[in-house]
């Protein structure tokens, strides 16, 4: 006689937690705190209009560059990925391929999501894509999951979407104005501002010209513009920056030579890689003086190699999947740029990322050269970034900044993400910490003091990051 077996759904109450103290660590501490999204790309039209979605491609599918690159591995046509397939046809063909994605992130993404939202335990498949794309359409397509309610399931206290400096943050004031109880504020991103060996960079200053009601033709004026728009962002309840750069630049200039080289670009010549990386060193050096001076966070993302595939970029345009990571020189311009903010006491509480995991260990020891005991855990090094946002990259993310710095003063995890059903990452990266936290203490490495070990788990889930923002 053969033996039954009970299978319980893969998305259970003890997912990942693999000892009793891992359990106890989660239920009773990490579980039921507040999520502050401090880093994403939704989009803030979709939460000031209360949006609903159509279907579930709309809302799970569109844009979400990690399916995409699956779905083209297994060799699904582009038709069925940003092509003209019906949504129904493109959720068929990601139900055919999540099988396939075993021991990719997206797995386990996929089932929680599925579990969490619309309290779905089956494993998505080829054979009942159809049945579970009807049933999550249907549900998407009511009031209780518009774009504000999918965010209200997953207690989120505070999430900070992320916007160029010409933003006009219309509808962030809409939301301001409105009953959403989660508070939504913005990042300033002006990297667009900086790379001035874009082929747009003109049409774009123009554009900044505009939004700023002022003349740009010189760096000074480029200066002032842009310190307007810091303050507007300020006045609108902005508290952080956001910069995503191959590498820090910390190039030598004088104020002379990059008045020279921005004027040469604003009348349409090329500049040399010399002329911008003075450029681009003294903008974000100007920035990042101004985000100290009104007391935001500035957060670097580094390291991406983008826009790899040149046919498919011109096809498709830029976020479409093309990405990956880069292999930059990190080190010693990050502890140039950094050392210049601070020996003039302009440093800001600063958060970095790297996308090479290669540069782990650099990264977690550059924030202890600039943490000088005057806010806890001012220098960050953040959560696993892109392709390093998975079970391992966040368990190795854990196990470095442990060695080398402070995991209790960490300020926990984002999304980064452009979904609204995007949330149970924060739960996901919660389990993974919980268990890490829960081997060492059967181990015997860690005491077995679940009060205070549980508090340093609150404090990495919420409490640090409620403290360190500020909002």
């Amino acid at each position: 006689m053969k033996d039954t077996i009970t299978r319980q759904p893969l998305i259970h109450d003890d997912f990942l937690l693999q000892n009793k103290y891992a359990k106890i660590l989660y239920h009773e501490h990490a579980k039921g705190m507040p999520i502050i999204d401090y880093h994403n790309h939704l989009s803030p039209e979709q939460l000031a209009n209360d949006t609903i979605f159509e279907n579930t491609t709309q809302a799970w599918l569109n844009g979400d560059h990690y399916k995409y690159r699956a779905l083209r591995t297994l060799g699904i046509d582009e038709k069925y990925v940003t092509g003209d397939a019906s949504d129904e046809e493109k959720f068929i063909k990601w139900g055919q391929t999540v099988p396939y994605t075993m021991r990719n992130p997206l797995y386990h993404w996929t089932h929680m999501e599925l579990a969490r939202y619309f309290d779905i335990h089956e494993i998505l498949t080829a054979k009942n894509a159809k049945k579970i794309y009807g049933e999550t359409s249907s549900k998407l397509q009511s009031k209780q999951y518009s774009c504000r309610e999918l965010i209200s399931k997953m207690n989120v206290e505070l999430l900070c979407t992320t916007e160029d400096p010409t933003d006009t943050l219309e509808h962030h004031q809409k939301l301001v104005q409105s009953d959403f109880t989660t508070k939504v504020s913005t990042a300033f991103r002006p990297d667009k501002s900086i790379m001035m060996q874009s082929e747009g960079y003109n049409t774009y200053i123009d554009l900044l010209e505009t939004v700023s009601e002022s003349s740009i033709r010189s760096y000074e004026q480029l200066c002032s513009a842009l310190e307007s728009r810091i303050q507007y962002f300020h006045e609108n309840g902005c508290r952080l920056s956001d910069h995503g750069l191959t590498n820090i630049f910390a190039t030598d200039f004088t104020q002379k030579e990059v008045a020279v080289i921005f004027e040469k670009r604003r009348t349409g010549k090329q500049v040399s890689e010399m002329e911008a990386a003075k450029f681009q060193s003294a903008l974000l050096l100007f920035c990042s003086e101004q985000y100290h001076k009104l007391g935001w966070v500035q957060q670097f993302h580094l390291g991406a190699l983008r826009n790899n595939n040149s046919r498919m970029f011109k096809r498709l345009g830029p976020d479409t999947g093309w990405d990956s990571i880069g292999d930059y020189p990190q080190a010693q311009n990050l502890s140039k740029f950094l050392d210049r903010l601070d020996s003039k006491d302009k440093l800001a509480k600063t958060i970095l990322y790297n996308l090479n995991p290669n540069d782990n260990a650099i990264f977690a020891a550059m924030i202890g050269n600039f943490n000088d005991g005057s806010i806890k855990g001012k220098v960050q090094w953040g959560s696993g970034w892109w392709f390093l946002d998975q079970k391992n990259g966040i368990e190795e993310q854990v196990k470095t900044l442990s060695n080398m710095g402070m995991l209790s003063c960490f300020v926990g995890m984002l999304t980064d993400s452009r979904s609204f059903l995007s949330f149970p990452r924060h739960e996901y990266f919660r389990r993974i910490l919980c268990n890490l936290f829960g081997k060492d203490i059967q181990n015997g490495e860690l005491p077995n003091d679940m009060d205070w070990i549980g508090k340093i788990i609150e404090d990495i889930c919420y409490n640090n990051a409620k403290e360190y923002f500020n909002f």
